[in-house]
C-alpha cells in the first residue's frame, strides 16, 4: 500500500514494483476487449463504442483486483464501487453517443453518395448534351454552308434543306427548353398554380398534340376510361406530364403498334398508365429510367422528324410530379413496358 506521506521516489519505486502484476491482470482483459471489437466490427458502431468504453474499466477493476490480492479492504472496496459506478454512467453514455454518431455517419454517407450520384449524372448530362447539341449543330452548318456556297440550286432540294434545317432548329429549341425545365425542378425554383384540373381535358389535349407525329409513325394512340377524374395540380405542368409519357411511348412503338392511355380512380389518388410497344425494359435499366440523359443501351441514333430529345424527358416528368406530390413508376407490361402516374384527387 502506498502511503500519501511517503517521498516521490519510494512512490515510484512502488509503483514500479506493482506495474508488471498490474499488467498481468489488465492486459488480458484489454486483448480479449480487442478480440470482441474484432469480431463486432461489422456490428452497429454503438455496439462497438460500448465494448470500447468498458475495455478500460474492466482492465482497471481486473488490475486493482490482481494488485490487492483480491483481499477486499475498506479502500478496495471503495475502489472496485468506483470503477462499477465510472461504468454504470460511462456505458450508458457510450450506447447514446454511439447511435447518435452512427446516425449522423449514415446520413453523412448517404449525402456523399447523393453527392456522387449527383455529379456523375451531371458529368453524363454534359456528355450526351455535348453530343446532342453537335449533331444537329453540324448539320445546320453543313447545309447552311451547301446553301451559301450554291452548291444546291435546285429549288427542291434547296426548299428539303430549308424543311431539314428548320427541323435542327426546333430540336435544338426542344433540348434547350428541356435543360431550362429541368434546372427550375432541380434547383427548387418551379412554381404551381394549383387547382382543380380534368384529366380528360389534359389527356385529350396531348392525344391531339401527337397526333400527327403518330401518324408519321404509323402508331395509333387511344386514350379510355371508365370515369374521367378531377385533379389538384397545374393545369401546363400535367399537360407536360401527359405529352412526354405518349410522345415517349410512340417513339419506341414499332410502325402498326398501339399506344394506350388509360386513367382510373385508385383509392385517393388518379391513376395514369400509359402502354407502349417497346418490347419491354431490362430488369437492370428499371430503375434507371428516369435517370437523367438515360436513354438505355441500344442505339442513339437521331430521330430525322426532330422528335427525339435529349433524354430528359422522363426526368423532368418525375420531377413535375413530385412537384404535385404524385408518383411515377414504371414495370414491363405486355408487349412493352407501362409507365403509372398516380396524382392526389382534387376535394369535391
Amino acid at each position: 500500500m502506498i502511503e500519501p506521506s511517503e517521498p516521490w521516489r519510494d512512490m515510484l519505486l512502488h509503483a514500479w514494483h506493482i506495474l508488471p502484476v498490474a499488467l498481468l491482470f489488465a492486459l488480458p482483459v484489454a486483448v480479449a476487449g480487442g478480440l470482441v471489437l474484432y469480431v463486432l466490427r461489422r456490428r452497429s458502431l454503438a455496439t462497438t463504442l460500448t465494448v470500447l468504453v468498458l475495455i478500460p474499466v474492466l482492465s482497471t477493476l481486473t488490475g486493482v483486483l490482481g494488485v490487492s490480492g483480491f483481499m477486499f479492504t475498506p479502500a478496495m472496496t471503495t475502489m472496485v464501487l468506483v470503477c462499477l459506478l465510472v461504468g454504470l454512467v460511462t456505458v450508458p453514455a457510450a450506447i447514446v453517443l454511439g447511435r447518435t454518431i452512427a446516425r449522423r455517419t449514415v446520413w453523412e454517407r448517404e449525402a456523399r453518395e447523393r453527392e456522387r450520384t449527383a455529379e456523375a449524372a451531371r458529368r453524363d448530362l454534359v456528355a450526351w448534351i455535348s453530343h446532342d447539341l453537335r449533331s444537329p449543330l453540324a448539320g445546320i452548318r453543313a447545309m447552311a454552308e451547301a446553301l451559301a456556297d450554291g452548291i444546291v440550286s435546285d429549288q427542291r432540294e434547296v426548299a428539303g434543306y430549308a424543311q431539314r434545317i428548320s427541323g435542327e432548329s426546333e430540336r435544338l429549341s426542344g433540348m434547350v427548353t428541356d435543360l431550362f425545365e429541368l434546372s427550375r425542378i432541380t434547383a427548387g425554383a418551379l412554381r404551381l398554380s394549383m387547382s382543380a384540373v380534368p384529366l380528360r381535358d389534359v389527356v385529350s389535349d396531348a392525344v391531339a398534340t401527337q397526333a400527327p407525329i403518330a401518324r408519321r409513325k404509323q402508331v395509333c394512340v387511344r386514350a379510355e376510361s371508365d370515369s374521367w377524374p378531377v385533379v389538384f395540380g397545374s393545369d401546363p405542368e400535367l399537360a407536360r406530364i401527359v405529352q412526354n409519357l405518349v410522345s415517349n411511348a410512340i417513339r419506341h412503338t414499332p410502325p402498326d403498334g398501339t399506344v394506350s392511355v388509360r386513367v382510373a380512380v385508385e383509392g385517393g389518388d388518379a391513376l395514369l398508365a400509359v402502354d407502349d410497344g417497346c418490347g419491354g425494359i431490362p430488369d437492370d435499366e428499371l430503375a434507371r429510367v428516369f435517370d437523367v440523359a438515360f436513354r438505355g443501351t441500344a442505339a442513339r441514333t437521331p430521330d430525322p422528324s426532330g422528335a427525339a430529345g435529349a433524354g430528359l424527358g422522363l426526368a423532368i416528368t418525375k420531377g413535375l410530379v413530385e412537384a404535385h406530390h404524385g408518383r411515377i413508376g414504371v414495370r414491363n407490361h405486355g408487349a412493352g413496358c407501362r409507365f403509372e402516374v398516380r396524382l392526389p384527387l382534387a376535394a369535391h
